[in-house]
């Protein structure tokens, strides 16, 4: 039957955590739960802080939980009052012990606010919480997750990037909660995945069987990201996104990269969407560098911003050592910025030949790339409209919107 001809689905997205502004998540939830509506479905999503950005149409539920890693009140001690809820002192002892408790927590939530609301939907879509709370209630409703990337991956990463025992231990207790995803996600007759790659990890990393993932690559929202023809590049300025000082994001490597180069290029530039950890290993390897005049960290920048940052930068450098998708490359193709990838991950899926690949973790690699397109402007030229093809041709909102309501249905009639 024709999808257009079968009834309008009553969706609940659940996301622990949403922040709009770092990290893919948020973004997540906001372009599949508008695509969802957009194609006449109703869309509930339950979310804890931060909250995500919705779109009109999309109703918003909030649990609120302690917040403790909320950058403006960082760690704070909550009151009496607060730790009298059970749930509220479970995510605070996780915390106090070095912990990361909120998709544990998150779903007992969840479970305590929909077990009386369960007539309201059709289907349950958990955005990667995988928490005992969720599968508490996947045998009175259908439940579907996605999973983005195996976490086994950070955390092993983490590890090994680390000298001291203590500091290990401290990561190996940050991702405790791995556990419960695993042994959660192993009980889900369907999963969402963004990318072939994920698919065979996670089913390798969760011994979960291949033939449950459904892989439905995200989205890049164009109307938001889009190529500035008006604004001129400069073709010795690099733009890279990401979580500044998590080792798995690899800026550790194109620092290292931009040194090796700078000799070569006096008036090389990097600016870093984002913004560094106070005296973290970001900040202490740029002073060891001696690069501290060639980085400029935007802060936290407004999607206007963003864009126009795109729109000035000569190459977009996305240096992860793994990526379960990789969005700041798809969403730097999208503004026709030419790309240079690793292939870490799902990154060759989504850059494809679009782009230049390079070996994660390897500086001389990625610095080599760098100066390859600084020295032939017209190739850079035909890259960036490469990229912006082969977004608009592949990775489109509505697309993926589409096949995750056939996940949806499959899930629904298996259920009965």
């Amino acid at each position: 039957m024709a999808e257009r001809h079968r009834p309008p689905l009553r969706i609940c997205l659940l996301s622990y955590r949403s922040n709009p502004h770092c990290g893919g998540q948020g973004v997540y939830v906001r372009n599949l739960s508008k695509a969802l509506r957009d194609l006449g479905h109703a869309v509930d999503v339950i979310s804890g802080p931060p909250l995500p950005v919705l779109d009109n149409g999309v109703r918003l539920t909030y649990l609120p939980g302690l917040d403790l890693y909320n950058p403006e009140d960082l760690f704070r001690t909550p009151s009496i009052r607060e730790l009298a809820d059970p749930v509220n002192l479970l995510e605070w002892l996780g915390v106090s012990t070095m912990g990361f408790p909120e998709p544990l927590t998150f779903g007992i939530r969840a479970f305590g606010f929909l077990r009386n609301r369960l007539g309201r939907y059709d289907i349950l879509h958990d955005n990667q919480s995988l928490s005992y709370g969720i599968w508490a209630l996947k045998d009175r409703i259908p439940v579907i997750p996605t999973i983005h990337h195996p976490i086994t991956v950070d955390r092993d990463i983490a590890v090994r990037s680390v000298r001291s025992w203590w500091k290990k231990l401290k990561h190996l207790r940050w991702y405790s909660f791995i556990g419960m995803q695993i042994r959660v996600a192993r009980k889900f007759s369907r999963i969402i995945t963004v990318s072939e790659c994920t698919r065979h990890d996670i089913s390798r990393e969760f011994a979960i069987p291949a033939r449950r993932f459904r892989v439905i690559p995200n989205g890049i929202n164009t109307g938001l990201f889009y190529p500035m023809p008006e604004i001129r590049r400069d073709p010795r300025r690099i733009i890279v996104t990401n979580s500044a000082d998590m080792p798995l994001k690899g800026l550790y490597y194109l620092l290292q990269a931009i040194a090796g180069i700078a000799g070569k290029a006096p008036d090389l530039k990097l600016v870093v969407v984002g913004t560094p950890k106070p005296n973290g290993g970001v900040v202490k390897l740029i002073r060891r560098l001696g690069i501290g005049d060639r980085i400029r960290f935007t802060g936290r920048i407004s999607d206007e911003a963003f864009v126009m940052e795109y729109a000035r930068a000569g190459m977009a450098v996305v240096p992860s050592v793994y990526e379960g998708f990789g969005l700041p490359a798809g969403e730097a193709m999208a503004c026709g910025v030419p790309v240079i990838s690793t292939t870490g991950g799902a990154l060759p899926e989504v850059v494809g030949d679009a782009g230049i690949l390079v070996p994660p973790a390897d500086p001389h690699a990625l610095g080599a790339a760098i100066q390859r397109l600084m020295d032939h402007p017209d190739h850079a030229r035909d890259l960036g409209m490469k990229g912006l093809k082969r977004v608009q041709e592949n990775f489109t909102w509505r697309t993926a919107a589409i096949k995750t309501v056939e996940a949806y249905r499959e899930v629904i009639h298996a259920h009965r």
